[in-house]
């Protein structure tokens, strides 16, 4: 993509910010360019995050019920899935996978909760409680 191609389409989700792009500069050299989003990128942005908040809400009806660890619900809501979390935590996947099961949760150690309380960016105590709506 030549410099003066680069995208300037006001993507929302980028929050007014802009990004910084690779493009071919008219000497024929790579150059990063900022640009304001493209269309396609937003759209694409948007269906992903909208495929997260409805993970989050069946993660909550879920966790409400007793069928899965309150760890689920916070593991979408913080938009990531089982494999983005063992790779955050330093666990294996498996074992993330394990974890989100409200029995074993609940006997989870408190390094445990901590190493996953850090890589989700919550205190350790709210990891096992979930918001009223997701």
């Amino acid at each position: 993509m030549k410099t003066e191609d680069v995208p300037q389409d006001d993507n929302y989700t980028l929050g007014g910010h802009r990004k910084g792009v690779y493009a071919r500069d008219a000497a024929g050299r790579m150059v990063l360019v900022s640009s304001r989003g493209w269309e396609v990128e937003e759209i694409v942005t948007d269906q992903a995050l909208h495929t997260l908040a409805s993970q989050a809400a069946q993660a909550h009806a879920r966790a409400l019920s007793g069928l899965a660890a309150p760890l689920e619900y916070w593991m979408y809501a913080r938009r990531m899935d089982p494999e983005l979390l063992a790779q955050t935590t330093g666990l294996w996947r498996w074992r993330v996978r394990r974890h989100l099961r409200a029995e074993i949760f609940a006997r989870l150690s408190p390094a445990l909760l901590q190493r996953y309380a850090d890589a989700l960016g919550l205190p350790p105590a709210q990891l096992a409680t979930l918001p009223p709506q997701p």
